[in-house]
């Protein structure tokens, strides 16, 4: 394999030891280069194991490098997934984790601004993207798409913090809507029909080709990471630099981005040491199976530059002045909710076995919006199920409802198939699993369980605090709704009288998950009179539990006709979740009138519309096909997408 010249500088100087690093200046410190890119899995680069790509830089500083196997990101959606990354915390510590929404939070959580204060020379270039309505560029002394470590304002000996980020992997590359045009990915080296596909899809054309194009984006942040390193070593600065390299999350080919499911965690994470700093790690290469995820980032880049990671970042420190050493002994992630989708998931592994967890798991995971239904894959996938074409049961799961509770064995499965979750052999594993996220749910002091409402107008961080929120009584109240019984209605009964609206929301979706698995089947006044409730969330939740109780007219119409029309799409969610159980599609059908007239007037192509909802609920009651589920305007996008291709840009 041929390698770039600071990875040949890199093999050739490996001799030199960490006495002899020692005898630079005391008070210099290393420069810190973050590499980032986007909607890529671990699985997705030659050197964690994928035959059917060509990566010679990414496998080259892998070798040379430290190279993570277990690295999770914190989400599996890319704001919240950022906002970790900037605050060494989990997003839903400080209510970060409503993907795309920024909400206000405390004004000096963004760890750059540290590296400011002991002289480094911060830049960003240029995304941000960490639902916080603080001024997200504030903490950078550069954040603009040409700011760069070569910036004429940087001192000449001045260290830098650089993050560079590139979207020539992310799934708009393949948001097509359709396969029509497609390049030609075997001149890439890249062969469709030879592709081999994760266990998890099902084989059509349209899940080849979205993996093709994807695996053709992947060559291309390879070759842009040459950028880098050939502009570090000619200009003299590969000596003294320390690389990170990774993504903001798992792949784009279904069941990846936005799941909980490894395909949408478990990122390439691989770290290079120059010479030089070395003496910052006790372990310069090889491959590391260490479980880390991005909490950890930060407090890292803090401690290499020598500064003391503050008291409330939740990560740890992997090198420098103030690594910590202790082994993480389970770690943690959280599906981002959607604005309109609220449907809070948490995820927990011990390397070994993996719990999920569902708080709303009447809530289908395939529940569509614009980024990720725009894959012809995705597309493709569920006509084969809807349709009733679909010959394996393990690829219908993600339209059906699901367990609150699901564990996976990942040494023996690791497409997460078999669910463990009522294996009696497995009852002692799930119930460490399940303590362990339970308490850190509370450790983390988790903002997740509040409704978008909720964040509104104040900083919730501050808010639960200066306030004593309930938060015990909340979370204990998740934890009962998802897994309810009959036993549990006294505390149901009391949540929906009151008078926070977070509890009455999990009060409410108590009360849905009964009544969706028929341990109750009266419908209580109180319950009903939450349809008026003026919350739309609540009422919305409250449709939706009092269709499953004989109520059908008095839900469905409440879904339908929003109070203010800004609420339309949180009825439709609830009523698509609906659309998707058979059982309820004929009491859907008196109101097609009004979906299909909002399926038609209604915008077509808007991150999460209401159109789209509508023509979704219409595709899930077959009176539309699912290649229209973008109208006809979207034919000529995915061709204008399917014929170019991303242009690499290097560095500025």
């Amino acid at each position: 394999m041929k390698h770039l010249p600071l990875l040949v500088c890199t093999a050739t100087c490996g001799f030199y030891s960490a006495q002899a690093a020692t005898t630079d200046k005391k008070d210099e410190k290393p420069n810190i280069l973050w590499l980032t890119f986007e909607d890529t899995s671990a699985y997705e680069f030659g050197c964690y194991g994928n035959k059917d790509v060509h990566t010679p830089n990414t496998d080259s500083l892998a070798t040379q490098g430290i190279q993570f196997m277990n690295a999770w990101s914190v989400a599996p959606q890319s704001s919240a997934a950022r906002s970790s990354l900037i605050t060494g915390c989990y997003s839903t510590t400080y209510g970060m984790d409503i993907h795309p929404v920024p909400y206000d939070t405390p004004a000096d959580i963004f760890f750059p601004q540290k590296l400011r204060e002991a002289g480094y020379y911060c830049t960003n270039n240029s995304k941000t993207h960490y639902n916080s309505t603080t001024d997200n560029k504030i903490c950078w002394d550069e954040c603009t798409p040409k700011a760069s470590y070569n910036s004429p304002k940087r001192g000449k000996t001045q260290p830098f913090f650089a993050v560079f980020n590139t979207v020539t992997s992310h799934m708009g590359r393949i948001r097509t809507f359709h396969t029509d045009g497609r390049r030609d990915y075997t001149k890439e080296g890249i062969y469709p029909e030879l592709l081999t596909l994760p266990s998890y899809v099902p084989d059509l054309p349209e899940v080849r080709s979205d993996y093709a194009g994807h695996l053709e984006a992947v060559q291309d942040v390879d070759t842009w990471l040459g950028f880098y390193l050939k502009d570090l070593k000619d200009k003299g600065l590969d000596d003294n630099t320390i690389i990170f390299f990774f993504s903001d999350h798992g792949g784009c080919v279904p069941r990846g981005k936005g799941y909980l499911y490894e395909s949408g965690l478990n990122v390439p994470l691989i770290v290079y040491f120059p010479p030089k700093w070395r003496h910052l790690t006790d372990r310069t290469s090889g491959k590391d199976f260490n479980l880390v995820n991005f909490t950890d980032l930060g407090p890292t880049v803090l401690s290499l530059a020598g500064i003391k990671p503050p008291k409330h970042m939740q990560g740890k420190a992997l090198f420098g002045q103030f690594a910590n050493k202790e082994k993480r002994k389970m770690q943690f992630a959280l599906a981002a909710n959607q604005l309109h989708h609220f449907m809070p998931v948490r995820a927990v592994t011990d390397g070994h076995f993996k719990y999920i967890r569902s708080y709303i798991p009447y809530r289908q995971f395939a529940l569509r919006n614009y980024y990720q239904w725009g894959m012809p894959s995705n597309k493709a996938w569920d006509k084969l199920v809807l349709e009733g074409h679909n010959t394996n049961p393990d690829w219908e799961l993600t339209f059906k409802a699901h367990p609150a509770e699901m564990l996976f064995d990942l040494e023996k499965d690791p497409g997460e198939l078999y669910d463990l979750s009522t294996s009696p052999e497995h009852a002692d594993i799930l119930v460490k699993m399940r303590k362990g996220l339970s308490d850190h749910i509370r450790s983390t002091q988790d903002l997740g369980f509040f409704l978008p409402n909720s964040r509104t107008g104040h900083i919730l961080y501050e808010t639960v605090r200066k306030e004593k929120y309930p938060l015990e009584e909340l979370y204990t109240l998740v934890e009962t709704a998802g897994t309810a019984t009959p036993a549990v209605l006294p505390i149901l009964e009391k949540a929906i009288t009151s008078p926070h609206p977070d509890m009455r929301f999990w009060g409410v979706a108590g009360y849905a998950q009964l009544a969706r698995e028929k341990q109750i089947t009266t419908c209580p006044q109180a319950l009903l009179a939450l349809l008026y409730d003026n919350n739309p969330y609540i009422a919305s939740e409250a449709a939706y539990a009092v269709s499953y109780l004989n109520k059908m007219q008095e839900g469905i119409s409440r879904l339908i006709t929003p109070v203010k029309e800004e609420d339309r799409k949180i009825g439709y969610s609830l009523l698509e979740c609906l659309s998707l159980d058979p059982a309820m599609r004929d009491y859907i059908r008196p109101f097609l009138p009004q979906l299909k007239e909002a399926a038609e007037t209604l915008p077509r192509i808007q991150n999460e519309d209401a159109g789209l909802m509508a023509r979704g609920i219409l595709v899930n009651i077959g009176e539309l096909d699912i290649k229209n589920l973008h109208g006809p305007e979207a034919y000529e996008k995915g061709l204008k997408l399917n014929y170019g291709r991303r242009p690499m840009v290097p560095l500025p």
